[in-house]
């Protein structure tokens, strides 16, 4: 099996187990992401994004091939580009937003290149 195919596969993968974690322990999300629940609804909100959304997103690429891997990544590099001017304009330099921001660049370069058949 191609090496791309293997670190994309890796890569949604990843994303889905991401999502398992905010919707089966939302309070877990605190650790990477900085974000508080505050109550019920908050929960609701990690669960139902961090959670519903990574899962499908996560998953889509194997339901849908290439294309979704595309799609992905190229969500990826979009966060990446935000969290980017995020960390300029809000000086947020802590060192979890300098992994994320390099997690998102290689899961979205990876992603979106396509493989040759």
């Amino acid at each position: 099996m191609n090496i791309l195919i293997v670190l994309k596969m890796i890569a949604a993968i990843g994303t889905a187990a991401t999502g398992l974690l905010a919707l089966v322990k939302p309070t877990a999300i605190y650790g990477f992401t900085g974000l508080i629940a505050d109550g019920a609804r908050g929960i609701s909100e990690i669960r139902s994004i961090f959670g519903g959304l990574f899962i499908a997103l996560g998953i889509a690429p194997f339901i849908f091939g290439d294309i979704a891997y595309q799609v992905l990544g190229f969500g990826y590099l979009a966060i990446a580009v935000v969290r980017l001017v995020s960390i300029i304009i809000d000086q947020s330099t802590a060192s979890s937003n300098w992994i994320s921001l390099a997690i998102e660049i290689v899961f979205g370069i990876i992603l979106i290149i396509k493989v040759a058949k």
